[in-house]
């Protein structure tokens, strides 16, 4: 790849981070401005773009669990969406047909339907981005956001494996029955590569060689394999892992995805101004999402965040809109069109979901909207019941405090773990714990500090966990102590500015409670002498 292109889309990437927007913005304005000054795609490019677009959806599949596909919120949802959107979009454009721009005026309206079709996508690339960068791909609003993506792209690959005029072969149905059957060997093998390059270059071959390639080998689309075997992979243990290891390689190859959007092609005046009418019909997309997620019992809170995720237009209906135009369903102009949309929809995007929280604070503080009557059993209030203490983290070290208490506050405990096996465990041990991720604002929102609330231990082992959940505490103006552990010094100092009561090294303490232990027993083996 020409160097110049490394070298604008790190110049344009930087500038636009320092002004606390997303790279991928900067690197979408870089692609343009390669385009303005003579440069083409390649084909090195395109090949490193179609990777990075494969292992984000390989990357989805390790996070995903099937199950939150199968919830009415989720399907019912992207399938709702896809039609209401899709309709809205073939209206808008046939409207802008009678307005008179040459572009328009020889769609026909099978033609605007399908462009309809591919505008009615979100991107997957900027939402995963966003909610990673967040750090709220786990939580309630971020799973759903994430499990409607996956739904869109499902039918976006059924799109592109129909429309590429492949008829897939017989034996694709015994591909699609065999890879459960091989999933124990994959396992197998996954813990016998160790926890290094070995493991995450398996992980690779399962999703480009056995995903893309076994795929593509029966009519189907390679994607669509990408995406099926990381959620094969996701209830291994080691998915987790896999996944951070992929980031940053899946990272770069995504800049030659957004480079490639703005080297298809210089817009006219006629696609200029349609891409600027597609955005102001932007937000009635946006308010579809809402009312559908609103309309399966979701908070107020919950459908405003997962929705502002969604503002956004598509890479996949970009490219739905690309490959309609190689196959002279629609002008290539209609492309430009939607990647002209995609890019300034990112830019309008990116802010809003910075500042999500203090947009849905402002809404709340000024409208006063109430809740649903029946609300989504996932996303209820959080009750503490009558506890006098809560224990954030109920690892060894929050066991260990919740056994010392229990004596002096019986029944009166409370612990919090995001691991829903270990609250399963504890709970079949008569320890008082539920569910619940402290490092997610959606916990706070949902949870009542009761008046009787005294404690407050943060015991969960990541400190940056710890320091948001104390600022979430703080935000909710707690009166009682708020106890924290640390491993390093200066850790202690960030959360004792935040206003925590009491600090516990676990490394010092440690290592006085070994000497206390060693010498106490030698004490006692000498009395007993």
């Amino acid at each position: 790849m020409d160097p110049i292109f490394i070298a604008i889309a790190f110049g344009c990437g930087l500038a636009v981070y320092l002004i606390n927007l997303p790279p991928l913005i900067g690197f979408l304005a870089a692609g343009f401005v390669l385009n303005a000054i003579g440069y083409e795609s390649n084909a090195t490019l395109d090949t490193l773009a179609n990777l990075g677009v494969t292992l984000l959806l390989f990357s989805i599949g390790l996070k995903l669990d099937i199950k939150t596909l199968l919830k009415k919120e989720v399907w019912g949802t992207a399938t709702g969406h896809i039609v209401f959107s899709t309709l809205l979009f073939t209206g808008v454009l046939l409207a802008v047909k009678t307005i008179g721009f040459s572009l328009a005026l020889e769609l026909e309206w099978r033609q605007a339907m399908l462009m309809g079709f591919a505008l009615s996508f979100s991107s997957t690339v900027f939402a995963v981005k966003v909610l990673e960068e967040r750090s709220d791909m786990n939580t309630f609003y971020g799973r759903i956001a994430i499990g409607v993506l996956v739904m869109q792209d499902l039918f976006a690959v059924a799109f592109l494996t129909v429309s590429s005029g492949k008829v897939p072969s017989p034996w694709a149905l015994g591909l699609l029955v065999l890879l459960p059957l091989l999933r124990p060997l994959f396992f197998r093998v996954l813990e016998r590569s160790g926890h290094g390059e070995l493991q995450t270059l398996f992980a690779v071959f399962l999703a480009l060689v056995v995903g893309v390639g076994g795929f593509e080998l029966v009519g189907l689309k390679g994607d669509l394999g990408a995406l099926i075997i990381g959620m094969m992979l996701a209830s291994h243990y080691s998915a987790s892992a896999l996944a951070k290891s992929l980031f940053n390689m899946k990272e770069l190859f995504l800049v030659a995805f957004f480079l490639s959007i703005g080297l298809n092609g210089m817009p006219t005046m006629d696609a200029l101004w349609i891409a600027a009418i597609l955005l102001l019909v932007l937000p009635l997309k946006s308010l579809i999402y809402y009312l559908m997620y609103n309309r399966y019992g979701l908070r107020i809170r919950t459908s405003l965040l997962a929705t502002f995720s969604l503002s956004n237009y598509s890479e996949f209906g970009l490219i739905v809109a690309a490959l309609a135009a190689k196959q002279g369903l629609l002008s290539n102009d209609w492309a430009i069109v939607a990647s002209i949309a995609l890019a300034v929809s990112f830019m309008i995007s990116a802010p809003l979901n910075a500042e999500n929280e203090n947009i849905y604070r402002r809404l709340m503080n000024r409208f006063q909207p109430k809740e649903s009557s029946q609300l989504h059993p996932d996303d209820m209030p959080i009750q503490l019941g009558d506890a006098r203490v809560l224990i954030i983290g109920m690892g060894r070290i929050g066991q260990g405090a919740y056994m010392e208490l229990e004596s002096s506050y019986p029944g009166q405990l409370l612990g919090i773990d995001s691991d829903k096996k270990k609250i399963n465990l504890l709970q079949e041990l008569n320890i008082n714990a539920i569910e619940g991720d402290a490092s997610d604002s959606d916990f706070w929102d949902k949870t009542n500090i009761s008046e009787q609330l005294e404690y407050i231990f943060l015991a969960m082992p990541n400190h940056a966990g710890n320091l948001y959940a104390l600022e979430q505490i703080r935000h909710n103006h707690f009166k009682g102590k708020v106890a924290a552990i640390i491993c390093y010094s200066e850790e202690g100092a960030q959360l004792r500015d935040m206003g925590a009561d009491d600090i516990f090294n676990i490394y010092e303490e440690a290592g006085s409670g070994f000497a206390r232990h060693v010498i106490e027993n030698t004490s006692l083996q000498l009395q007993s002498a």
